[in-house]
């Protein structure tokens, strides 16, 4: 089965719907780009799911090691570069509630972040920068 689809709206907008869900995302190309920049740009969302995909995979390593993250954030810097245009750099700073991670917590914060899908499946030309903040 498929994972989404996407429909070009026109003036270079997509809404992606998932089809199990039905929850919509909508892109607009950027400002530097052509575009309105009213909306996450797909390279935004590349960037965003690395985000994504790290607090994922820390969440789901403290659950099972008995610890939250609950309130942690992302924050993500995306670079591009040009010819061709592409993400060359994603920038992620982790910040986690002030809980007084044990250092064997924070090895395991670490350990998982760098160890998410998205991190994997990103091309290694990407540089990947994470800064954790306790």
């Amino acid at each position: 089965m498929a994972t989404s689809k996407v429909t070009y709206q026109g003036e270079l907008r997509t809404v992606s719907v998932h089809l199990a869900s039905g929850d919509k995302i909508i892109t607009d190309a950027p400002i530097d780009n052509q575009g309105k920049g009213e909306a996450f740009s797909p390279t935004d969302l590349l960037a965003t799911s690395l985000g994504n995909c790290m607090l994922t995979i820390v969440g789901i390593a403290a659950k099972s090691h008995d610890f939250s993250i609950d309130g942690a954030t992302a924050e993500i810097t995306k670079v591009m570069a040009q010819d061709p245009r592409r993400v060359s750099e994603i920038h992620v700073k982790l910040k986690f509630p002030e809980f007084n991670y044990s250092e064997k917590q924070r090895a395991i914060i670490e350990r998982s972040a760098k160890t998410c899908p998205v991190s994997y499946s990103l091309h290694p030309d990407i540089k990947q920068e994470l800064t954790f903040l306790y």
